[in-house]
């Protein structure tokens, strides 16, 4: 599959795989901030265009959250197959200490995947299974 990306602004970086093995690559701040117990959009100065069925994920790094106790606010931040702006990534510091993002740095992986476009049928019944309606903690701890 080929995914292309646009670059917005032309100190923007071009991503790649780490390694052979990766399914996510890492893409970098445009620009340098400091957060502290706030969300910030970081700019990637990247857009993309995806095949339709597809969606680009946008996840958390790993070593970021360990360093800083950051998240991605959304969790993981879903780019739509018909969007065409810029790739912003919210961050948020539950630290103590600020943090600093420098230009260039990596701060979310990506990884593309293919969506089932489902047609909506409403009706009176679903099926009976084992589980029903039981929810959260249903099973016990």
């Amino acid at each position: 599959m080929i995914l292309k990306i646009k670059k917005l602004h032309k100190d923007a970086i071009i991503p790649k795989y780490a390694t052979s093995g990766s399914v996510a690559f890492d893409v970098c701040a445009l620009e340098d901030y400091t957060i502290f117990s706030d969300v910030i959009k970081v700019r990637t100065g990247l857009a993309v265009q995806l095949s339709t069925g597809y969606e680009l994920q946008v996840r958390q790094r790993s070593g970021m959250s360990c360093e800083y106790k950051n998240y991605i606010a959304n969790c993981i931040g879903t780019i739509d197959s018909d969007y065409r702006g810029e790739i912003m990534v919210p961050i948020s510091n539950n630290s103590n200490k600020r943090m600093v993002i420098q230009k260039g740095d990596k701060i979310a992986q990506c990884l593309v995947k293919k969506c089932e476009i489902v047609k909506f049928l409403e009706v009176d019944e679903l099926d009976k299974t084992e589980r029903g309606a039981g929810g959260f903690g249903h099973t016990g701890r």
